[in-house]
């Protein structure tokens, strides 16, 4: 095959647009237009096998080209989606990048039919953020009067005695799911990892303190028992790399080992500057690679990828593996109601097994206690969890670590 400004013989041919020989980041010109009901931008000529450049097309979403260049940030000074291509071209809940591939694939195996491709499979991964273990126990003294003093201005008397009946121990914590996530977990065969906020209390990063906290660090060490455990860099981590250090230092030490996973809290990525920061801490896989206000494909493709420097010009040993719904996503950004949820995630699944990727998922410790706003929302997980684990063998996913 040839990528090149003109075909040399008869070979499978592939008219290369400039985007890939360039030195630097400048603006883009996209037009996005319909091919076999596929989106496409970076055209070329229709008498081409291809009529665009489908490498300079998925360089694009892959590399978050666009996140790059100067955009309007919200309020926790992320990319925003509504600002992407996908969003505004309505391709954001279609991972293009892996549609793009197995088209290159059937026009190789039309000149090629001996050509020999490596096997693929499709995988679910599920994933926990723990920004808060608990909802009352490890919390301090001062912590406590001050959400005593809240509850009752509030006159919140449901809270208060909530609260007592925890202290006492005469009722569980309402955030410690982790019993009924194991059961999930055995029962389903699943591949999950948890993410572990250990970071100072602040505004953002309401965890419990690690160092101080024996409850705390027997909780990690027995879900690192039966699942993955990765670090959740705090809020104020993603601007001060001496902070993300220490946060990496707390959890290697509790857990006598180097942490190598991470996912950033409030999904802060800020490109190039969040990933140089993992990788100078020896982080290999991040699970940042999603939307908080939108569910689908943030880079467009659903299996993970080596995270590339655009400002450098080189690709980097980190390893990006996108996620495609969160808990709060569905619930608070998009209003979803349970069913709707279910539904929208299934067509999610549906999508990333049509092509073989890898669907991960995003829920929070308190987002399946079946409790007050989150009532009828533990059932919508098992749900997805069911879906998406349906027809996979249960050897290739049962118990990795």
């Amino acid at each position: 095959m040839s990528y090149c400004d003109h075909q040399l013989a008869d070979e499978p041919f592939f008219f290369a647009s400039r985007i890939l020989f360039e030195k630097g980041i400048e603006d883009q010109q996209i037009n996005v237009f319909d091919w076999k009901g596929i989106p496409a931008f970076f055209g070329t000529h229709p008498k081409y096998i291809i009529p665009f450049d489908l490498f300079a097309a998925s360089f694009y979403l892959v590399s978050r080209y666009e996140e790059y260049l100067p955009h309007i940030k919200d309020d926790h000074m992320r990319f925003s989606p509504q600002q992407s291509l996908a969003y505004q071209k309505n391709f954001l809940n279609k991972p293009l990048v892996n549609i793009y591939a197995q088209e290159l694939k059937q026009i190789l195996q039309q000149y090629y039919p001996q050509l020999q491709f490596k096997d693929t499979h499709y995988r679910y991964i599920s994933t926990f953020d723990i920004d808060s273990a608990y909802a009352y126990h490890e919390k301090g003294i001062v912590r406590h009067f001050g959400a005593f003093a809240l509850s009752l201005f509030k006159f919140n008397f449901r809270k208060i005695a909530e609260r007592i009946s925890v202290l006492f121990g005469w009722e569980k914590d309402p955030y410690d799911t982790y019993e009924w996530q194991l059961e999930m977990s055995k029962k389903y065969h699943l591949k999950t990892i948890y993410f572990f906020l250990v970071g100072d209390y602040g505004e953002f990063d309401k965890n419990i303190p690690l160092e101080g906290s024996r409850i705390f660090q027997t909780l990690i060490k027995s879900i690192a028992d039966y699942a993955e455990v990765g670090v959740h860099p705090s809020y104020y981590s993603n601007s001060n790399r001496d902070q993300l250090r220490k946060e990496i230092k707390r959890l290697n030490k509790v857990l006598k080992r180097q942490v190598i996973k991470s996912r950033q809290h409030y999904l802060k990525v800020t490109f190039p500057e969040t990933y140089r920061n993992l990788l100078e801490n020896d982080i290999t896989e991040d699970y940042s690679m999603g939307y908080a206000s939108e569910i689908g494909f943030r880079a467009s493709i659903c299996t993970p990828f080596n995270f590339y420097d655009l400002d450098l010009d080189v690709s980097t040993k980190l390893s990006l593996v996108p996620f495609m719904l969160m808990d709060g996503t569905m619930k608070d950004y998009m209003k979803m109601n349970p069913q709707e949820s279910v539904q929208r995630a299934k067509e999610l699944i549906d999508e990333v097994k049509a092509v073989n990727g890898t669907f991960v998922t995003l829920w929070h410790n308190q987002s399946v206690n079946d409790k007050e706003e989150w009532e009828g929302w533990r059932d919508v997980y098992e749900q997805i969890v069911a879906y998406a684990v349906k027809d996979i063998p249960i050897k290739s996913h049962a118990h990795e670590k």
